[in-house]
């Protein structure tokens, strides 16, 4: 969903940069599109997107099942992304059909798998399946906004860290940290989440809740001291909440495979995830696109200073 220009760090932290040093600055399109000229130069902004990054390096970021082929041929641990065309795209798709590769993947992995949209961002459109009719719901709702997707294993994961580089430096690293409530032995899971969800992001964060469990365990009294977790998914969009990594060898390990992600692909701006599963770290996406708005939330002065490296990198 386009979030007002007038609610996008993005747009504000380009303009003040613009300002500042007397280069030319329009918005188009409701904040979607920036024009910008100091002297004879002209660049474009577009999105999230700075303009930093090559097509090729673009749209391979913004493409799960081409990133994580390009990992793998790279050696880089990363999470597995299988792509599946929809009808507007059959006339590419393999004669053999995906459905039975689909429940091929369903059959090798029996803690379940992921559905989402090949192409998109904020985690719209993604499904955890463990059955072979949710699998085809899931799909055939994904198909019905988009043009494809992308399918991968479900995997417990244990942190996730979200490292924005330009040109192999890290400019900001942090966790995201999902909803929970503690119990107290006296209200049911369903009264604790909705104590602790304040009215206006209910949306947003108890959907995944309410998707995962039955009636019978959201009414079911929490013991008290148990954590339990409001959302199976790390989405930022989804409620979780961004934390900044603290200096250690969890925050080295996630910038050194950052790296390495962002030199297979190409991408000099961009923001990489990072999961900690099993114990080991792998990527999850790459995105060419920098998002923060949920960052600025609570460290606007990190994503001002962001942007404006990546910035003075353009106008160098």
């Amino acid at each position: 969903m386009a979030i007002p220009s007038s609610q996008r760090i993005f747009v504000d932290a380009v303009t003040r940069y613009c300002l500042a040093r007397n280069i030319t600055v329009e918005v188009r399109s409701d904040g979607w599109l920036i024009a910008m000229r100091s002297g004879e130069r002209r660049h474009l902004a577009f999105a999230y997107d700075v303009g930093l990054n090559s097509a090729t390096a673009h749209q391979i970021a913004n493409d799960k099942a081409a990133t994580a082929d390009v990992l793998q041929c790279s050696g880089v641990p990363c999470i597995p992304h299988t792509l599946f065309l929809g009808p507007k795209l059959a006339a590419y798709a393999p004669a053999a059909g995906s459905w039975e590769t689909m429940l091929r993947l369903l059959a090798e992995n029996p803690r379940g798998l992921v559905a989402k949209p090949n192409e998109g961002t904020s985690g719209d459109g993604v499904f955890r399946v463990t059955t072979k009719p949710a699998l085809e719901l899931a799909v055939g709702r994904i198909l019905a906004a988009y043009p494809s997707l992308a399918i991968s294993p479900y995997v417990e994961i244990e942190d996730e860290v979200r490292v924005v580089l330009i040109d192999d430096r890290p400019v900001v690293v942090y966790s995201k940290e999902r909803p929970f409530v503690v119990g107290d032995g006296r209200h049911s899971l369903l009264e604790l989440a909705l104590a602790a969800t304040p009215a206006e992001r209910r949306s947003t964060v108890l959907p995944g809740l309410f998707a995962e469990l039955g009636r019978a365990e959201l009414d079911a009294i929490v013991p008290a001291g148990d954590r339990r977790i409001l959302n199976w998914r790390h989405n930022l969009d989804s409620g979780a909440e961004p934390v900044l990594l603290k200096q250690g060898e969890s925050r080295d390990a996630c910038i050194e495979l950052a790296i390495k992600a962002a030199r297979a692909i190409g991408i000099r701006f961009g923001s990489i995830d990072v999961v900690r599963t099993d114990g080991a770290w792998r990527i999850l996406e790459v995105n060419a696109g920098v998002k923060m708005e949920a960052l600025s939330r609570s460290h606007p002065e990190l994503v001002y200073a962001a942007y404006e490296a990546a910035l003075d990198k353009v106008f160098a």
